[in-house]
């Protein structure tokens, strides 16, 4: 959703990309302004960002390992539909000098399919976020679409294959590796999306290693490969924030991560911005390890 608003915005202009993103995150905040998911009274005067202490996320965390969206929301109403439709334009997003790659699980196969910029749509944006135990399936040409990170997050393929940049920048938002072994069943569950939403990534990333070690490709999709110098901007601050964090969607809140992701681009550019067009600095041999 941010890269679509953001490439929708640098094509419309009025508003610009950084303030039609800042619109879209106010409206979700306001959309959820009196949602019975909030933090207790304690947590918000101690700071703290997390919902573990309020008895109707704990409720709500329960009832979903009981019940589908499908018992719970049987009209599958979902409030970013009409936010979707309000602020994007779709029919422009074709001429948009941004390639957008948006990838959503298919239910039937398992396998991702990516749509590309004729083929966004509010539906397609919400299947690549469709979380299963949250949301019921979107509908799409007839087949029904999870979230895109089951098959893909991101799907690198289209990055190498249809971009001419030799050069691309991953923003991690869910942790790779976590220190300790979770012991709760919210723990439990939570890493296990993490480890799952990462595998394809990994994957590609540790191919990507085995040919920049051995005797590089000359010519042809190889090469690309091979030759594709990758970069990664993170913070250790998602470590940080638990799984209840994800339905808070505070104003607040939200300006923090928006803040802590502007530091971390900083951060990085600072550190590796001189590296860009001429080196890798993420370190492929780390994905080789057990191999």
């Amino acid at each position: 959703m941010n890269a679509t608003i953001l490439a929708h915005g640098i094509y419309r202009t009025v508003p610009p990309a950084r303030a039609a993103l800042e619109r879209y995150w106010r409206h979700v905040a306001e959309a959820a302004r009196w949602s019975p998911l909030q933090r207790t009274p304690l947590d918000v005067m101690l700071g703290r960002w997390t919902m573990d202490n309020s008895p109707l996320f704990v409720a709500a965390d329960l009832l979903s390992r009981l019940f589908s969206p499908y018992d719970m929301n049987p009209f599958g109403d979902n409030p970013l539909q009409d936010i979707l439709r309000r602020e994007i334009d779709f029919s422009h997003l074709a001429d948009s000098q941004i390639k957008l790659f948006i990838t959503a699980t298919n239910v039937r196969t398992g396998r991702g399919r990516v749509f590309r910029n004729n083929e966004l749509s509010a539906d397609v944006l919400l299947a690549s976020a469709c979380l299963p135990t949250l949301f019921q399936a979107v509908e799409i040409g007839g087949e029904a679409y999870w979230d895109g990170g089951y098959a893909g997050n991101p799907t690198m393929t289209p990055l190498i294959r249809e971009c001419d940049s030799q050069d691309t920048i991953l923003v991690q938002i869910n942790p790779i590796e976590r220190v300790g072994t979770p012991r709760s069943a919210r723990e439990i569950l939570n890493r296990l999306n993490e480890v799952s939403f990462n595998a394809v990534l990994v994957k590609e990333l540790r191919m990507m290693a085995l040919l920049k070690r051995m005797a590089a490709p000359t010519d042809g999709e190889g090469a690309r490969w091979a030759g594709m110098r990758v970069h990664r901007i993170s913070t250790d601050m998602m470590v940080e924030l638990g799984y209840s964090t994800k339905f808070n969607t505070e104003w607040d809140f939200l300006t923090m991560l928006r803040n802590q992701g502007r530091e971390s681009a900083q951060d990085f550019l600072e550190k590796h911005g001189k590296d860009l067009g001429h080196r890798s600095t993420l370190d492929f041999e780390t994905y080789l390890q057990g191999v």
